[in-house]
């Protein structure tokens, strides 16, 4: 599989010509046609005597002699093509094989217009065929397409080849199609529907595709029952590719998966791991039903896609491993994330209408179908939905009128305000007693992650809120529908002593502000753990984002931190983390960084000190990821016993004596190269070579970046675009060293700018640029950086990433907003703390 170019022949039958023409246009990108024809049904083939390339544009025109009558024919097309190195349309992937020779696999990956660089088509998602497809392929390789093999022979004209025919796949988009070449190993099942699952691996890795397998073939008959629609196609396959840029790919029947999304090691392999691979693949899945049985019209539409596959992965996880409290985590992984994204002022609406698909943003915000959630049940819309528009395309308003139909209720009104128009609201409510009652005054106001909104237009949500109180935490007391700007809403038979809270679940998309009194009343319900997991979560982060948007005071964010000393909850802990360690970036501007880490030492250490460094009996899924989460907050910010600990342990595991369980690596890795040397980086650098398993090389790649001295710092980056590391990969090195220091932000920043051209070519067009730029740029807090990153941009433009570098520079100029506002209290505020505290 050492071949650069692939030659390829298209025959359309069945074509129809609508109105008399002597051209054809079609897209097409790095492809060569050596001849094309048509002939038109029952008359002779006319051949085209040009072929106009508009390169820009992705087209091609065939010009033909004579005029193309109106009727059915055969368009037949023979063309070469480049078997890239981009990761994008029909591409090449390196592999090392067991013996350690590298060598190539053939693969795809279309979404969102690169089918285009396969073959010449009309590639647009509503413009959907059958696809009858073969490959001539080295004997001794796996070939796979969308559909089950009908035929394979020797080929005639070469005894080490074969042909590979495929059954003709259902009516679909041509960002679906897919086939790949090359050495795998598989383990199959069948599903309780009959339908045949396998996944296919690395060779002599067939063990490690078990987990992905148990997960696809519960997860089949899942969606079955829950859409009321069955699988449509006789088999899938489920393929781990080694250079793959995004983490999966929903191809109908193949879906193409990196190696970390699919491969598990029963021994090596950590408990996020597993999480991940379930939730990819139950994503993944999803999609045979929303995106590829039933497409969204056009781009603008994408949403229909991934917002829904987005949340019925959780749904899926949830039965598939009901231990792993996944939709507590889907709060602090998706909802809370894409709030952040949505309060920008280079956010957009769920809706873009875009003029070009290469304008496509690839981070879609998933909150639309968590507002269903808690509004109606749409297992009845849904079906309708997949039934009546399946192999068809559809736009967001089919979808409504399908919840509508169902439910009775008034989906598109209310939806509309969410999809059609950008950010979300700010709800502020105080309360006040009224005898038994409890009367509360809600407003809502557009949530700006700048401040208080001050525009002149005022925009409205239809707001489905919650209400729960103490008497009942886990239940809902009050369901309204919020649907101006203002409204009293009365809690009858509410004592003086009971706390109230909105958004139960937190699921409702918006922001709570509550006035000092409700908000003094529930922090008991956080100490004694009377209010749920996810409502403690979702009130310290809403806390939160109102003290970085200014509208409180962060050091009030710090004192209720203080009060999760008995928060038992992995996810709550997870987002907690995740804004202490946001604030820690931030404050790593200024002299006293170390304060924020003896704050930090001093909320994880009693957590810490209950979970110690070993699984205790009964424990699971969600102990096994706090232990690492909590190990490795406490040694990268230095606590003494948890980094002589990991030191004693890491040398016991490089010396064989005593090999780390998956689940204690990365934060011993983090640990000891936080605080370690240039010995330290070469122990690592030197079991990166030595790993068998891509997730402990990724493992190791994220990690590097702790290293603080800017000679260590240097050799990370370096190491960062060679051979050592998956194409795909660059990025989480680059970007591990913007986020582990002050001085890694300004390297990683200056790497980029100095290797721009390597790393803009090799992830042109693609989410990966938008990514490595994020990773690299937003923690800075300086405002004249914001101009930087502007300028840099504006005279290296990255079109695909356009939006990225918008949002990125608003970040900075947020950040540095921030640190002018509250640095100064924040520093008080941790002396004063540090002073009252007891002396050791």
């Amino acid at each position: 599989m050492e071949v650069k170019r692939a030659s390829g022949w298209l025959e359309k039958d069945g074509s129809s010509v609508r109105q008399a023409t002597n051209q054809i246009v079609m897209n097409c990108a790095d492809i060569d046609i050596i001849t094309a024809s048509y002939a038109p049904e029952g008359d002779e083939e006319i051949h085209a005597t040009g072929f106009n390339y508009q390169n820009e544009d992705e087209k091609v025109t065939l010009s033909f002699p004579s005029t193309l009558q109106t009727g059915t024919g055969t368009l037949k097309i023979d063309f070469v093509g480049e078997l890239n190195d981009k990761m994008k349309g029909f591409y090449r992937s390196k592999y090392t094989t067991p013996t350690g020779e590298v060598r190539y696999a053939a693969v795809t990956q279309f979404e969102a217009t690169d089918a285009r660089r396969a073959f010449p088509c009309w590639d647009e998602p509503a413009i959907k065929a059958t696809f009858d497809i073969s490959l001539v392929v080295p004997k001794d390789r796996v070939a796979l397409s969308n559909m089950n093999v009908i035929d394979r022979k020797p080929y005639p004209d070469d005894e080490n080849l074969v042909e590979v025919k495929f059954a003709r796949t259902p009516v679909m988009s041509t960002y679906l199609v897919a086939f790949v070449v090359g050495e795998y190993d598989f383990v199959e099942t069948r599903s309780k529907d009959g339908v045949c699952v396998r996944v296919y691996t690395p060779v002599g890795k067939a063990e490690q595709g078990k987990f992905a397998l148990e997960v696809a073939a519960k997860t089949l008959p899942f969606y079955k029952d829950y859409f009321n629609v069955p699988y449509p196609l006789p088999k899938i396959d489920l393929i781990a590719i080694a250079d793959f840029a995004a983490g999966a790919m929903e191809n109908w029947g193949l879906v193409t998966y990196r190696e970390t999304a699919l491969l598990i090691d029963p021994k090596n392999s950590c408990s996020s791991s597993r999480q991940w691979v379930a939730l990819v693949v139950g994503h993944e899945l999803a999609h045979q039903w929303f995106g590829n049985l039933v497409t969204m019209e056009w781009w603008t539409h994408l949403w229909l896609n991934e917002g829904f596959a987005s949340w019925i992965e959780y749904l899926c996880v949830d039965h598939c491993f009901p231990e792993y409290d996944i939709w507590t985590q889907f709060v602090s992984a998706d909802y809370t994330r894409a709030q952040e994204l949505d309060a920008l002022d280079n956010s957009h609406p769920i809706e873009v209408s875009y003029t070009s698909p290469t304008l496509l943003v690839k981070y879609i915000i998933y909150y639309v179908s968590i507002c269903l959630g808690c509004y109606l049940d749409f297992k009845k819309g849904m079906n309708m939905y997949l039934t009546k528009f399946q192999q068809k395309n559809a736009a967001t308003e089919d979808l409504w009128e399908s919840l509508e139909n169902a439910s009775g209720k008034p989906i598109a009104a209310v939806m509309n305000t969410w999809t059609k128009q950008m950010g979300f609201p700010l709800i502020y409510v105080e309360a006040e007693q009224v005898e038994d009652d409890r009367v509360l005054r809600l407003s809502q106001k557009k949530f700006c992650a700048s401040g208080p909104y001050v525009g002149e237009d005022y925009p409205q949500w239809m707001v489905p809120i919650t209400i729960s109180t103490s008497e009942d935490p886990n239940q809902a007391k009050l369901k309204i529908l919020m649907e101006k700007p203002e409204m009293n809403v009365v809690l009858k038979n509410v004592k003086p002593d009971q706390w109230v809270k909105l958004n139960l679940g937190t699921v409702g998309f918006y922001r709570t502000q509550y006035s000092s009194a409700m908000l003094e009343s529930l922090l008991p319900g956080i100490r004694d753990l009377s209010l749920p997991p996810v409502d403690r979560l979702g009130l310290q982060n809403d806390l939160f984002s109102l003290a970085r948007a200014g509208i409180i005071s962060t050091v009030e964010v710090l004192k209720v931190m203080e009060a999760f000393v008995n928060e038992p909850n992995y996810t709550v802990w997870s987002d907690l983390s995740c804004n202490l360690g946001i604030l820690s970036t931030l404050l790593s501007h200024t002299d006293f960084y170390e304060e924020i880490q003896e704050f930090v030492k001093d909320v994880f250490s009693p957590i810490g000190e209950r979970l110690g460094w070993d699984p205790k009996p009964g424990e699971g899924h969600l102990d096994a990821l706090l232990r690492g989460l909590v190990l490795g907050k406490l040694g990268k910010a230095g606590h003494k016993a948890t980094l002589e600990e990991a030191r004693r342990r890491f040398k016991e595991h490089v010396e064989g004596k005593q090999i780390l369980s998956a689940d204690l690596r990365s934060p011993v890795y983090l640990t000891v190269l936080k605080h370690g040397d240039g010995t330290t980086l070469d122990v690592m650098l030197k079991l990166h070579k030595q790993a068998d398993m891509q997730e402990e090389k990724n493992r190791i790649e994220r990690v590097l970046g702790a290293t603080l001295s800017p000679e260590l710092i240097q050799k990370v980056l370096t190491f960062a675009l060679s051979e050592e590391v998956r194409p795909q990969d660059t990025v989480s090195v680059i970007g591990g060293v913007a986020g582990g220091s002050k001085h890694g932000r300004k390297a990683a920043w200056k790497f980029i700018k100095d290797n721009w051209e390597e790393l803009y070519n090799r992830y042109q067009g693609g989410f990966l640029i938008s990514r490595l730029i994020k990773l690299s740029v937003e923690g800075f807090a300086v405002d004249k950086m914001a101009g930087e990153v502007k300028a840099f941009f504006e005279s290296h433009p990255a079109p695909s990433a356009e939006r990225t570098i918008q949002q990125c520079c608003e970040n900075i100029l947020l950040n540095a907003a921030w640190l002018k506002r509250d640095a100064e209290s924040i520093h008080q505020y941790l002396l004063q703390r540090k002073a009252s505290l007891p002396s050791v």
